[in-house]
């Protein structure tokens, strides 16, 4: 049985969120296998990407892990409360937004869904957390840094932050190191060639190799 807590553990337990945004989602499927032999586990989907919805279901009924509650399946570039309604009707186990719209974390937190809208100023962060977000998403990452992370969290240590958006196997760890309790990686995992040529163990392999600097940042904390 899906609870929040039980999806934010698997979150947090992989500490990779693969960003899936793609022109076609055909392979969605294999290429969630992949991911997963690597370790990671969450998948996050995008609404930006044709035919997402549809592969939601599909990957609740292809992938065991996901209807097993091993591996956390969520919908991201969700803008709005609408969005948020169809991705959870369709199986969605967490919602990623890349902005603060308060009406999706308030319709998303009172359903009991995860939901990790973006933020970028300490403000809105807190903002978010205080309207019930499960993670907040400090988006675009790659414009702030790691030392963001640490400024932030000095004062407000009960947050939990994932960054998106330019993370990468050179900045991964330093952002866990940070203080993030997650991170999340689009094409510097999802590389959409591998994906084109159906090269399944290069994403497994390239999986492998965030999961295990996400590991041993933790480790240095």
């Amino acid at each position: 049985m899906d609870t929040p807590d039980r999806t934010v553990h698997l979150i947090e337990k992989g500490g990779v969120v693969p960003v899936v945004r793609l022109p076609d989602l055909a392979g969605a499927v294999d290429l969630a296998r992949a991911l997963l032999d690597g370790g990671v586990t969450a998948f996050e989907l995008t609404m930006t990407s044709p035919g997402a919805l549809d592969a939601l279901t599909l990957l609740r009924e292809r992938v065991p892990a996901f209807a097993q509650g091993e591996a956390a399946l969520g919908m991201g570039s969700v803008l709005n409360r609408k969005m948020a309604a169809e991705a959870v009707a369709r199986g969605a186990h967490f919602v990623v937004a890349p902005t603060l719209d308060l009406p999706t974390v308030n319709y998303c937190a009172g359903l009991g869904v995860p939901v990790m809208p973006g933020a970028f100023t300490p403000t809105e962060v807190q903002t978010a957390w205080r309207a019930g977000a499960a993670v907040v998403k400090v988006f675009p990452a790659t414009k702030l840094g790691p030392g963001y992370f640490q400024d932030i969290l000095a004062p407000l240590p009960h947050l939990k932050l994932m960054p998106t958006g330019g993370v990468d196997l050179e900045n991964a760890g330093s952002f866990v190191r940070a203080g993030a309790v997650a991170v999340g990686v689009g094409s510097a995992l999802v590389r959409k060639d591998w994906v084109a040529d159906g090269n399944w163990q290069a994403i497994t392999e390239q999986a492998g190799r965030f999961v295990e600097a996400v590991g041993e940042a933790r480790a240095e904390r």
